[in-house]
């Protein structure tokens, strides 16, 4: 049984690039999640407190983290969540540990790109063992449509030909502008 959790605040740190025991990549970087009030008296938002939390994150998911977060940036972290008791010779304490099990960009400070990444072949070995995965189309991508070879998103051609391929009837009002 384990702790789920999603939280919301601030990368303190860099991400860092970390090992596991058998030389799997593992990212690892402190949250800082912090309570904000509106005090009334003043009539402005104030900061309360703020809880730091380590969060460890593993196989692709943590390959991308190292190239996509840095410190200060605004992101979402859903994960299970740990507590872990320490103690030194002058002090003992609990730590809040999380392993992540997906992470992204808050989106109301800013703005991000999304960049899909090439699969490596091991990845692709490791996923087709796995009996858990589900089927996926030919080449190993699960995203793509059966029977039609990726399209690059960047190329204009690219796009009137996937939707040309898969017509159907509109579900939307004429005029709608919704790009999906």
């Amino acid at each position: 049984m384990s702790d789920h959790i999603t939280l919301v605040g601030n990368v303190v740190g860099d991400p860092e690039e970390r090992a596991t025991r058998g030389g799997d990549p593992i990212a690892a970087f402190r949250l800082a999640v912090s309570e904000r009030r509106f005090d009334r008296e003043r009539g402005q938002w104030v900061d309360g407190h703020t809880n730091y939390y380590a969060v460890s994150v593993f196989g692709e998911l943590g390959r991308n983290t190292l190239a996509s977060l840095h410190k200060g940036e605004r992101v979402i972290v859903a994960g299970r969540l740990r507590l872990r008791e320490w103690e030194t010779d002058v002090k003992r304490g609990v730590s809040a540990d999380v392993a992540a099990d997906a992470i992204g960009h808050d989106l109301r400070w800013g703005a991000s790109t999304f960049r899909r990444t090439a699969r490596t072949a091991a990845a692709v070995d490791a996923d087709s063992s796995d009996s858990s995965t589900t089927e996926t189309a030919p080449g190993g991508d699960a995203w793509a449509v059966p029977g039609e070879a990726p399209a690059d998103p960047r190329d204009d051609t690219s796009t009137v030909t996937v939707a040309a391929a898969h017509e159907s009837p509109a579900l939307v009002e004429v005029g709608d502008t919704t790009p999906f």
